[in-house]
């Protein structure tokens, strides 16, 4: 799930790694690309066939992850509108939302005008 695989990140550059795998699934590898997408990682691959897929993160070191903040989780769903999308850290951070379009950032879901679930907002 999600949840870990941000916390594994975020653990793996406390401990100064430049690299780290985790088991595949679609919605980690949705929420990975959004992540590299604005920077915090540096690359990822998928890498293996069927139940033996991982995914390789290389983390980026200009851009550490200062702090998670969960806004849904698996007792507790949070959805709303694009209209309620809002700046993180004063456009420092993001708001990762999952649509029906996909997972994306809050700014380009503001953008699409379309709603969603609130995952986490990082930065």
């Amino acid at each position: 799930m999600y949840i870990n695989t941000v916390i594994r990140i975020k653990n793996a550059e406390a401990a100064q790694k430049t690299a780290l795998k985790i088991p595949f699934s679609k919605m980690d590898a949705d929420v990975l690309e959004t992540l590299k997408e604005y920077g915090f990682l540096k690359s990822i691959e998928v890498k293996g066939r069927s139940y033996k897929k991982v995914i390789e993160i290389f983390v980026n070191p200009d851009r550490l992850i200062q702090g998670v903040k969960w806004l849904s989780k698996p007792s507790v769903r949070r959805y709303g509108t694009y209209k309620d999308f809002y700046r993180v850290k004063n456009g420092y951070g993001i708001l990762v939302v999952s649509t029906p379009k996909g997972v994306m950032s809050g700014v380009k879901a503001r953008r699409e005008k379309v709603g969603g679930q609130l995952l986490f907002e990082i930065w």
